[in-house]
């Protein structure tokens, strides 16, 4: 259930509260909007504890949760969450784009890169240090040194970076890098996991699975956050479905219907969404009239040489044009690139 508290209330009020709700079993999540303060209080069968919280004089009034994603609904925060990565805003008015090769290669290559999508306008440098791959003889990713290559490209650039934590293991040396943690779709329901970015304090970016309903994806998402990192970043990557013309459906529904019941922002990646490089163009402006939050796109300076997805990646002069196209489609939205 949600405690919608009366305007004024205290930081004393507050940790009461939040200290009764511990002390009965359950746990507390404060949500702090621009006019009102509500205490998420999250457990099985809270809603039973109601008495004990509605003779408190600074609780306005008590909503029982009807949504199984408690934290990541517009239940429990009806204002959009708006994630700040050194400087860089997701969820305002202006769109974040993600970009660089799929997987991290050679570190002159990377910084070249990077340099050619930041001066197009990017935020975000991704690249994938581990790499999980369908075949166990595909490249798996430089490790480390990937990671080291990612650090050296931000250094030069000031670009952030992006990276995928594949193990509970390797989240404190993604984090050691990384500005935001990626969890890929393969592990949407890897729920320790989830727990372990969910301690985190770094952003997280979450990708829908390839057969993830809408409902299982923020399920996955409010793992994260109750562990207490709320700074998550929903990304739409494409579902198998019957259509064999591109590797997977990009489900844009999953834009207007995840802004409608939750409020964390949401991101596109038309890439992977299907696998060719001609369809990227397009469904990235399909995606931001749609009302996403950012796109995450892949870029290689040679795809015929990329180790992972070179059929997908936008040559660099390519990605700018693009750029220059999505900034047109942004405006007559009401937004901005």
């Amino acid at each position: 259930m949600f405690l919608t508290l009366k305007k004024g209330a205290t930081r004393s009020q507050l940790d009461y509260i939040c200290k009764k709700v511990r002390k009965i079993g359950f746990r507390a999540h404060i949500s702090r909007g621009a006019k009102k303060t509500v205490i998420g209080v999250i457990g099985e069968n809270a809603i039973l504890a109601r008495d004990i919280f509605e003779s408190m004089e600074i609780v306005e009034f008590i909503t029982p949760i009807s949504k199984p994603y408690k934290l990541a609904s517009r239940e429990f925060k009806k204002e959009n969450t708006v994630i700040n990565i050194n400087g860089i805003k997701i969820g305002e008015k202006q769109i974040v784009v993600m970009a660089g090769p799929c997987a991290v290669e050679k570190k002159d290559l990377l910084i070249k890169i990077a340099r050619e999508i930041k001066k197009a306008g990017a935020k975000v440098l991704r690249g994938g240090a581990f790499k999980p791959r369908t075949s166990p003889y595909s490249f798996q990713g430089l490790g480390e040194k990937g990671l080291k290559h990612l650090a050296a490209a931000k250094k030069m650039t000031g670009l952030a970076i992006i990276t995928e934590a594949m193990t509970i293991d390797q989240v404190k040396l993604v984090e050691k890098y990384s500005d935001i943690i990626q969890i890929g779709a393969r592990n949407i329901q890897n729920f320790d996991l989830l727990k372990a970015v969910g301690k985190s304090k770094k952003p997280v970016l979450l990708k829908r699975g390839i057969a993830t309903t809408i409902k299982e994806f923020l399920m996955s998402a409010e793992y994260i956050m109750s562990q207490g990192n709320y700074k998550v970043i929903l990304c739409e990557r494409g579902i198998r479905t019957f259509e064999q013309s591109t590797r997977f459906t990009l489900d844009l529904n999953a834009i207007p219907v995840i802004k409608k019941l939750s409020h964390l922002p949401i991101i596109i990646d038309p890439s992977h969404g299907t696998g060719v490089r001609d369809y990227v163009a397009p469904l990235s402006k399909a995606a931001i009239a749609a009302g996403a939050d950012g796109l995450m796109i892949e870029v290689h300076s040679k795809p015929e040489e990329a180790l992972s997805d070179g059929p997908q990646s936008l040559l660099p002069k390519d990605f700018c044009l693009l750029m220059e196209e999505l900034k047109k489609v942004a405006y007559a939205v009401g937004r901005e690139i």
